[in-house]
């Protein structure tokens, strides 16, 4: 049973954070992805499917190895939900840092 993933819940885990970092410029086969990590190649297998589930991965079968690479088309998704979010704190933040200018420069 293959169930939709959210991809939310995907990105927020550090390890899936740090398998998309790494094949952000290059595809990578689940090895040479699993050789950066610390932990059993079975646990970074079902990293690379929960981030292939929710889209964020797509794989390439080229010979026996299987290489998996960024889909940008959904990371761009991703960004585009993301970013009124963080305009906004950039603007409160901005403005945070007007207000307590203000108050440094009265004492």
């Amino acid at each position: 049973m293959n169930l939709r993933r959210d991809v939310f819940q995907a990105i927020a885990d550090p390890t899936r954070r740090a398998i998309l970092l790494l094949v952000a410029t290059q595809s990578m086969t689940a090895g040479a992805i699993a050789a950066n990590f610390d932990t059993a190649r079975p646990t970074v297998s079902k990293h690379l499917q929960i981030l292939t589930e929710c889209e964020l991965l797509e794989q390439q079968q080229n010979g026996r190895e299987i290489f998996y690479y960024i889909n940008a088309k959904k990371m761009k998704e991703v960004s585009d939900f993301i970013e009124p979010f963080r305009k906004m704190w950039d603007d409160r933040f901005n403005t945070l840092e007007a207000v307590m200018k203000k108050y440094k420069a009265k004492k």
